[in-house]
């Protein structure tokens, strides 16, 4: 998915940016528009972030929630679904949220945890 942000806020602006690096494109090539304002505009679907309940993502947000909402709304103008880095399909048919991917994003953050104590304990005993 190509995204394309147009803020009023720089500081919006410049954190969406660095949620969204890997899929930013310009005006012209995007999916999407990510804009801090609700304005009509027939060329490409709109994305609003916002504090009003209209806005399809309410400020203060996080990256996963971002990608989650970006993903709902993209998925909502297109027919096929797009999933955006770090995000998977939360429902598996019609069982309900899989807690498979929870567990396999804990044992992934355990590992890196286990690697870095493990380094940061081999640094200490090598000096």
């Amino acid at each position: 998915m190509k995204v394309a942000i147009q803020c009023d806020s720089p500081l919006l602006q410049r954190s969406l940016e660095l949620f969204l690096e890997g899929h930013l494109s310009s005006l012209r090539q995007c999916d999407i528009l990510i804009r801090d304002k609700e304005i009509r505009d027939d060329q490409h679907p709109t994305f609003v972030v916002g504090v009003n309940q209209s806005s399809d993502l309410i400020k203060p947000f996080s990256k996963a929630q971002l990608l989650h909402a970006l993903n709902q709304k993209f998925e909502s103008t297109k027919d096929t679904p797009v999933l955006l880095e770090d995000e998977e399909p939360l429902v598996q048919e019609d069982e309900g949220i899989s807690f498979e991917i929870l567990e396999r994003h804990i044992e992934k953050l355990t590992q890196e945890y286990q690697a870095n104590i493990l380094k940061a304990v081999r640094a200490f005993y090598e000096k």
